[in-house]
């Protein structure tokens, strides 16, 4: 399982834009603590090693942060993001559930609030959510403050969004900080529905990159409303569709970490299930045959609810 992560987005807040979430019936502070400490306690014995969150992830790191220093586990390595704030207050129907800021100041506050939280726990520290008119490409103060977090031996990467992916990818590990690379490691979406930074990321690993995928169930919609070939295919191997979609990401060739977002112990199990699925060659032309256009993707995607 060295290959997959455990995301913690869809359980550190009471509601996001993921669909089919399996989340206790009461939704407050205990409850969702329970549901991601049960969640983390079946991706341990499972042999997951690796957990993502972010400052905008509700209570995200406080959990894991909790978690951590409860079972002692001292093999986990822990990914957070900065450059979101949660501001939902823990209401479903909140008007904001998040703001986006990349400064100086924020990345200060928000880096101080993670070592709070998580301590020396913090493996890699990533940019959340960094596009194309992010004010960081033109902060050399920012850029430099990021790149001394490899300095105490945190590594620097980022995420990405929307369908200009592949231009941020290229971009962003072409900044310098004194000589240096400033980012080593990039976490961006590619599912069968979207898989346009494909060849970015490719390019990122050829040149010794980490790369991450977030978003591989495409917020739920590859199960939910799963597409009858990727349904056939399911069936064919025995597995959810969410199997097919995680072993889809599994067998790029530029080995990219999968992150999962289950929101319950069963729904984590139905995902490692892709672990055992060996996609053929007939299986990967069809699942191919449901890309979208990535604008048109990612429109549909601002449009999803937050529940």
């Amino acid at each position: 399982m060295d290959r997959i992560a455990v995301g913690l987005a869809a359980l550190g807040r009471p509601a996001y834009i993921n669909l089919g979430r399996d989340l206790p019936e009461v939704r407050d502070v205990p409850s969702m603590r329970a549901a991601t400490h049960a969640v983390l306690d079946a991706a341990y014995a499972a042999g997951v090693r690796w957990v993502d969150v972010a400052r905008s992830y509700g209570r995200s790191e406080e959990f894991l942060g909790g978690w951590l220093a409860e079972r002692g586990h001292q093999d986990i390595t822990v990914s957070s993001k900065w450059g979101y704030r949660y501001v939902g207050d823990w209401q479903l129907d909140a008007e904001v559930h998040e703001v986006k800021e990349h400064t100086l100041p924020r990345f200060r506050e928000q880096w101080a609030q993670t070592r709070q939280l998580l301590g020396g726990h913090v493996d890699l520290y990533q940019v959340h959510s960094l596009t194309v008119d992010s004010p960081l490409f033109a902060d050399p103060a920012l850029i430099d403050a990021l790149a001394a977090l490899s300095d105490d031996g945190v590594e620097v990467g980022f995420s990405t969004s929307g369908p200009a992916q592949a231009d941020v990818v290229r971009r962003a590990f072409e900044l310098e900080s004194g000589g240096r690379p400033v980012f080593s490691s990039v976490q961006s979406t590619w599912n069968v529905f979207e898989p346009s930074v494909g060849p970015a990321l490719a390019e990122a690993r050829a040149a010794g990159k980490r790369v991450l995928v977030k978003e591989t169930l495409a917020n739920g919609r590859l199960v939910v409303e799963a597409p009858e070939p990727l349904r056939r295919i399911a069936e064919a191997h025995g597995v959810g569709p969410d199997a097919i979609a995680v072993a889809a990401v599994l067998g790029q060739e530029w080995a990219p970490v999968a992150v999962l977002g289950p929101s319950s112990p069963a729904q984590l199990a139905a995902n490692l299930a892709a672990a055992r699925v060996r996609l053929s060659g007939e299986d990967r032309a069809v699942l191919g045959e449901l890309a979208q256009d990535a604008r048109e993707y990612w429109a549909h995607r601002s449009h999803l609810g937050w529940s």
